[in-house]
Formats: C-alpha cells, sequence, structure tokens
C-alpha cells in the first residue's frame, strides 16, 4: 500500500541562493530517500529566512519573483494547517535536511511537535527513515536535536562574523550601498584579488561638485532658518537647475521633485558630518529604522563633510519647533487678523527649541512660548519650562538694529572684514584643487558614458522589430543629449571656478572699506518689508 508523503522545502530569500537551483535539489534527495511504496503527492515550500518567528513563516511572496518548476501546494503555514485538519493528504512529511524546516532549534522542535500530535511523521532525507513502528527512537532523536542545535550555532556565528565585518569595514570609511545625495562614489578595485578579478570595487565617499553645495543649503534652511520638511522643498523645488532632485535607487520611483520626505531623508543622514555610518536601518525588519544608539560610527572622519557635527545635531530635533508659528511676517490669512509681526518665524525659545509666536497685550508687542500640558507634558523640556515665557518685541527690534547698525553697517564692520578677509586666506589651496578635479572627474564620466551611447548607436541594429529599435534609438540620442547638457553646466562651473582662482590676487586691505561711507539710515524707519529681506540675509 502506498504512503502518501507531503515535501517540505526552504531557501533562503538572500540574494546569494537560488531557489532555482536549491528547491528541486532538496525535492529530488527527499525522493530518492524515501522507502519502497512512499509517494510524494504535495508540495510545500517557502523562500524566506529560517529564522524568522514561526507566526510570520510562509506567508511572504518571495517565491513569486522565480520561476520555479516545482507545484506550490503553499507554505510551512499551509502545511500544519493541512496537518491538523481531518481530510490531510499525506500521512508523513520529508525534508532535505532538518535544518531546512527551521534555523532555530525551538520553532523546528515545535513544528515537529506540532506534526507528531496530529499522527504525522517528520522525516529528513539525510536521516535514516524507519517503517517499523517499533524503532528505537532514542538515538535517532538525539542525533538530530545534535544537528539542529550545530545548524543554529552555524548562522549564530556568520551573523556575528558578518556584523563584525561590517562594522570593520565602516571603520575603515568604506561606504554600504548607493553614495547619499551630495556624495559621488570614489572606487578603488576590491582588496581580495579573486573578487577584484571579477570587476569588483570598494568605494569611499567624495563630494559631488553640484549637489554636494545643496545637501549645506539643505541644512542651513532647516537649522538657521527654522524652516519645515515641506517649506524647504518647496523652495529647492522652485529651481531645481541649481538644486537637482535626487534620485530614488529604482528608477521607477524618482519622482523628479523635491518631497518633504526627500528632504528628511537628507537632514537625517549622519554621513554628511564626515563620518562613516551604518546599522541606520534593520535590512532583516522591512528597513525599520534603528534608535541613534545602535549606529555604527566610524572613530574618525573618513571623508569631507557638507555639515558640521553640531549643525547635524542641530537639525534632528527641530520637527516640533514650528508649532503654532508661521514662517514670515505677513498678517494671518484668518479674517479677524489685524497685526503683523517684524521679527515673526526668528525668535525661538531657549527652553524646548520651539518657535516663540507674536502676541500684543496692553499696548505692547511680545513674543510668546506657551506649552500645552496635553500636547506637550511628556516632553522631556516640559518640566523645566515656566508656564509661559514672554520676550519683548520692542526690546528685540531695538537689539536687532543697533546690531545692524554697528557691526554691519557701522564702525565695527572693518574689524569683521578683517576677520573674514584672514579666514579666506587661512583656506588652503587644496580646497581649490579638489573642487577643481572633482568637476574634471565628473565631466571625465560623463564623456565616457556619451562615448558609450555612441558605440550603441554605431553597432548595427539585429532587432527584427522595427518600432522597438526605433525607440531603442531614440532613448540613446535623448540620454546622449541630458548627458551634454550636464556636462556643459560642469564645465561653465570649471571655468567660474578657474576665473576665480586667477582673479585671486592674494591679500586685501581691509582698510579699503572705510572709502565706502558708513550707512546713517536708521532701520526703524526702514519698511518692514525690506527689513524682512536684510534678515533673511543674515
Amino acid at each position: 500500500m502506498a504512503v502518501p508523503v507531503a515535501w517540505l522545502g526552504r531557501t533562503s530569500d538572500e540574494d546569494a541562493q537560488d531557489p532555482t537551483l536549491s528547491l528541486p535539489r532538496q525535492l529530488r534527495n527527499a525522493r530518492a530517500a524515501l522507502p519502497p511504496g512512499w509517494v510524494i503527492v504535495a508540495h510545500f515550500y517557502d523562500v524566506e529566512s529560517g529564522r524568522k518567528d514561526l507566526a510570520d513563516r510562509g506567508r511572504g511572496k518571495a517565491h513569486e519573483r522565480f520561476d520555479i518548476q516545482i507545484p506550490r501546494d503553499g507554505g510551512i503555514a499551509d502545511l500544519l494547517e493541512e496537518a491538523a485538519s481531518p481530510g490531510r493528504r499525506f500521512a508523513a512529511v520529508i525534508c532535505e535536511s532538518i535544518e531546512r524546516v527551521a534555523r532555530r532549534t525551538y520553532f523546528g522542535t515545535k513544528i515537529e511537535y506540532e506534526l507528531e500530535r496530529n499522527g504525522v511523521a517528520l522525516c529528513a532525507a539525510d536521516e535514516p527513515i524507519s517503517t517499523d513502528g517499533r524503532a528505537k527512537r532514542a538515538t535517532p532523536t538525539l542525533t538530530r536535536r545534535v544537528k539542529q542545535a550545530v545548524s543554529e550555532w552555524y548562522v549564530l556565528q556568520m551573523l556575528e562574523l558578518s556584523w563584525d565585518g561590517f562594522c570593520e569595514h565602516t571603520r575603515q570609511g568604506w561606504n554600504i550601498g548607493k553614495p547619499p545625495y551630495g556624495y559621488l562614489a570614489d572606487k578603488v578595485p576590491h582588496p581580495v584579488p579573486a573578487r577584484r578579478a571579477e570587476g569588483r570595487t570598494k568605494h569611499r565617499l567624495i563630494p559631488d561638485p553640484v549637489r554636494g553645495a545643496v545637501v549645506t543649503e539643505i541644512f542651513r534652511l532647516r537649522v538657521l532658518s527654522r524652516l519645515s520638511y515641506s517649506a524647504i522643498a518647496a523652495r529647492l523645488d522652485a529651481d531645481r537647475v541649481a538644486y537637482p532632485p535626487p534620485e530614488a535607487n529604482r528608477p521607477d520611483a524618482t519622482v523628479g521633485r523635491w518631497t518633504p520626505s526627500s528632504v528628511r531623508g537628507i537632514l537625517e543622514n549622519p554621513k554628511y558630518t564626515g563620518y562613516q555610518v551604518w546599522n541606520r536601518r534593520a535590512r532583516k525588519k522591512g528597513g525599520k529604522n534603528n534608535p541613534p544608539s545602535e549606529w555604527i560610527w566610524s572613530p574618525q572622519p573618513t571623508h569631507e563633510p557638507l555639515v558640521t557635527r553640531e549643525m547635524f545635531d542641530a537639525a534632528v530635533p527641530i520637527p516640533g519647533t514650528r508649532q503654532g508659528s508661521r514662517s514670515g511676517a505677513e498678517q494671518n490669512s484668518h479674517p479677524a487678523t489685524g497685526r503683523s509681526y517684524l521679527l515673526r518665524s526668528y525668535v525661538w525659545c531657549g527652553f524646548c527649541g520651539r518657535r516663540m509666536f507674536g502676541k500684543f497685550s496692553k499696548g505692547s508687542e511680545y513674543y510668546v512660548c506657551q506649552p500645552k500640558k496635553q500636547v506637550h507634558l511628556k516632553e522631556p523640556w516640559y518640566e523645566a519650562h515656566p508656564k509661559a515665557v514672554w520676550v519683548s518685541g520692542t526690546a528685540l527690534t531695538d537689539l536687532v538694529h543697533t546690531f545692524f547698525a554697528e557691526r554691519i553697517f557701522g564702525p565695527d564692520r572693518q574689524q569683521m572684514l578683517a576677520e573674514d578677509l584672514m579666514a579666506r586666506q587661512a583656506t588652503p589651496a587644496t580646497e581649490h584643487d579638489r573642487k577643481r578635479a572633482a568637476l574634471e572627474k565628473v565631466i571625465a564620466d560623463n564623456e565616457k558614458r556619451q562615448r558609450s551611447l555612441v558605440r550603441q548607436l554605431a553597432d548595427p541594429d539585429d532587432d527584427d522589430d522595427p518600432e522597438l529599435s526605433a525607440r531603442f534609438r531614440k532613448e540613446i540620442k535623448a540620454s546622449f543629449k541630458e548627458l551634454e547638457q550636464a556636462t556643459q553646466l560642469l564645465r561653465q562651473e570649471l571655468k567660474d571656478l578657474q576665473a576665480e582662482s586667477d582673479g585671486d590676487d592674494g591679500p586685501q586691505d581691509a582698510g579699503l572699506i572705510d572709502a565706502i561711507p558708513q550707512l546713517r539710515t536708521r532701520l526703524a524707519g526702514v519698511p518692514e518689508e525690506l527689513q524682512r529681506e536684510l534678515y533673511d540675509a543674515f
């Protein structure tokens, strides 16, 4: 009498695995190990990690991405469900090896227990299969448990070694994955000869001569101007030539414009500080963000920073600071609004870091911070925050006017200019050389890609579909044109950089500023709109 058997297979979802090879091999080995008269009548398999929680096993869709020439009756969850039903089609389950059931001993023994509780034996092709119900089980069970423990130990050891490898990779300054917006990949041949022979490379980060300045501007708008993600995105999107939008890792996911999420992604990336950072996201958990305490930082900066560490730290906690305060000094759109505030959006509270809102009381103008208990009770600063903070608008305005009158347009400007010129003269010449080298590298890369496109266009067309061929050639020409436009902009930037270098005639005399008359106009008499433009510039 034939014994119906269900086959259980599993292979990892890692990129290095090939389910189209692994699963057929598992099925072939399992079929070859069956005693005479045993027949496989159902096929259950998954493409997933064997370390997942049992509740999450067998529910993925990874197997649909592969052309696996094996009929599928479901995954491990479907197998257990059918094993518990009175109408099940099989009396036993066979796998290639017990670690294919699970990579964690607890889950493997639990699955075995659930099957046996329902009268279904769990067999493995690399273990003896006995058809004698009175056969001794002690030693085979011990052997199986040892194999399960060794399998779990092996996986844990590989994970630990892999973790240590990534940590060392980060400490040495090598980047993992696509360079973040604002950086380019400075590729070097792989240090391992075998991988180097395959054309593999490793890369460090170098500033993108065009997009690097955009990153710095985003942090400036966030930290100094205190703008929201949406406001920054809108400002950048107004000039996409000066601020090229980022491109997603997948071409079909690129939206071609700035979005609040793309701005936030840049502001939250610590690599812009010059340090190499890894483990910001848990790839095994769907890309979930890890807390900063779990990030792995290089001990020293490994590439040129686009922002300071202090500016990065200041950009992160800002998300709640705009609550209750609009940008600009214009009046609220509400019909009952009858007043504007000159310093609106510039004044923020030193206790909580939130923007202070304008308020008129008893004939005087104030800027106020008044947190709400029901909203901010759990904030770490709430206990130390006064019930309300009031600052005189008149006092603040007088201080701002005095600052500009004395230090910008008045007698202190010469000292400030002298300090600025001294700082400029202290800038190493290698900075100019680095920028020029980066521009020349990008131009050379673009020209190389253009030559490649020309070769493709010149190759004889072997496609039998004239319409497809015409579209292919059209796309090549469009790509060539885009590269040419980008290269022309880079050449102009290189030309401007060279002109800037040629125009540097050496040390400047800060005393020359005395030839320019000092400004006598009182800012208090300047229209608010012009004052706001001045403050925005500073």
